[in-house]
């Protein structure tokens, strides 16, 4: 027995493919993104060192953008079975397309990790290539090998195991018919309802600001309301691939948020690549259902791409200058609304629109400070505020809420509203109630029971439904 034990033949090493199959995301993809969100006007670069080799680029990548692959999400069968295999003492090695050193940087997150093999300046290795380092280091038939793309054929046909994650059903039958043996221990999906979160349909409800003009302007006939409702379509479109775009922008950031680790980006549910195809899309259906309404809201659409894509890149990091962008770009969805119906061009309502939104802006920042507060670290991820700048942020959002009303006031005060309302006096009972909804949503930011953004807090709060009726019924009752 004693004899049988020593001549046993210990298991060969299991080798485990990264992008794909360890982590649910692709390493050079994040990087890219990554490097586009830090340094957008030095995309033009990613071209040059494509065209030196795949390998190039991934080297130039890694000097350049610095990934942090503690938050990367890992595929739990993948990360079970390299815990099984370290529990039979197997050695366990990562062997994978890209660059060397996050790869080396990921074993060490995982541990336990005996060696890696990955991309460095002297070629990419993958496919063909890395079947050669493989059988190398361990003799062909003498390992097992986890993989997920058909690029891992070439592995499988050295190794002695097959091990796979499968993202497609035609990808599970070839790989049965070439391999009969194969493993799936994984068969990913990209369901539809991670698409529909990655679109925030439940943000949709922002755009409504283009009926504005037609609800102020009381103009109700056909026409108007189906370009209004056009335009609506467009807005939706075009914010949702924006939404997309942001997210892949800031996939480090989110992953550390407890809710936004939970979008289908940052929790690997939707590859990257398909993420950018998606927003592409999107934004071409916008700009085609655009291009049947009149060319003002055509270019005023094109400015709030320009505007949102700007944010993401850069105003997003910029102290206070973000919280106004995002008041402009609630105030750009009015101004669409109008260029849509071609409706009157009211200054009272596009300043009201601007106070208001900055606003809930100011409160959208601060809601995500007082979260963050008791949490190590003072700063708020990717953005450039700290909690001792609630003191000023909190004031900041009651004047300019405040001012928001004052508008009101002053709107209510002139000729304007004297032709459109029937009984303009009872339209003042508006102002006590924006009053009330205002100093609630400060308050309730303040004690830390407000949503990260107050405009979905309102689509939810009973409470904000009531004063929006009140509100509704006190317009019917004054025309």
């Amino acid at each position: 027995m004693i004899a049988s034990m020593a001549d046993a033949t210990p298991e060969p090493p299991l080798v485990v493919d990264v992008d794909g199959t360890l982590v649910k995301t692709d390493l050079l993809h994040e990087k890219i993104m990554q490097f586009a969100a830090h340094n957008p006007l030095g995309l033009w670069q990613l071209p040059l060192w494509l065209a030196g080799g795949r390998h190039h680029l991934k080297c130039e990548l890694a000097t350049r953008v610095p990934l942090d692959v503690s938050s990367i999400p890992l595929r739990d069968e993948t990360m079970a079975r390299i815990r099984a295999a370290q529990v039979e003492g197997r050695a366990v090695y990562l062997a994978s397309a890209s660059e060397r050193g996050i790869v080396q940087r990921l074993a060490d997150e995982i541990g336990g990790i005996s060696g890696v093999f990955g991309t460095d300046t002297s070629g990419n290795v993958a496919g063909d290539r890395k079947a050669e380092v493989l059988n190398t280091a361990f003799g062909a038939g003498q390992y097992d090998y986890i993989g997920d793309r058909s690029v891992d054929f070439a592995i499988w046909r050295s190794a002695r195991k097959v091990l796979a994650v499968s993202h497609s059903a035609e990808f599970s039958r070839r790989l049965s018919r070439s391999f009969p043996g194969a493993e799936i221990l994984a068969h990913p999906r990209r369901p539809a309802r991670a698409y529909l979160a990655a679109l925030r349909p439940h943000q949709w409800t922002k755009n409504i600001l283009v009926f504005l003009p037609l609800i102020a302007g009381h103009s109700f006939d056909f026409a108007s309301i189906f370009t209004t409702l056009l335009a609506f379509v467009c807005f939706c479109l075009a914010a949702s691939s924006a939404y997309v775009i942001n997210d892949l922008l800031d996939l480090p950031t989110d992953r550390t948020h407890p809710r936004k680790r939970l979008r289908p980006f940052a929790a690997g549910d939707i590859s990257i690549a398909y993420g950018v195809l998606l927003g592409a899309m999107l934004m071409l259906a916008a700009v085609s259902v655009a291009m049947t309404l009149p060319h003002r809201f055509l270019l005023t659409l094109g400015g709030y791409v320009v505007c949102t894509l700007a944010y993401s890149l850069v105003i997003k990091r910029q102290l206070l200058i973000d919280v106004i962008m995002l008041g402009c770009l609630y105030t750009v969805r009015v101004l669409g609304g109008i260029a849509a119906a071609e409706t009157y061009y009211s200054p009272w309502l596009l300043m009201f629109c601007l106070f208001l939104f900055l606003s809930l802006a100011i409160v959208k920042r601060c809601s995500e400070l007082i979260a963050r507060r008791h949490e190590a670290g003072s700063a708020t991820t990717g953005r450039s505020y700290i909690p001792d700048d609630l003191a000023i942020l909190l004031p900041l959002a009651a004047a300019a809420g405040y001012g928001a009303v004052l508008v009101v006031a002053l709107y209510l005060s002139s000729e304007k509203v004297r032709i459109l309302y029937a009984h303009p006096a009872r339209m003042w009972l508006i102002c006590p109630l924006l009053l009330y909804w205002i100093s609630r949503v400060l308050v309730l930011c303040n004690r830390g029971r407000l949503h990260d953004d107050p405009v979905l807090f309102a689509l939810t709060d009973r409470v904000s439904w009531i004063t929006g009726i009140l509100a509704a019924a006190v317009i019917a009752v004054s025309i």
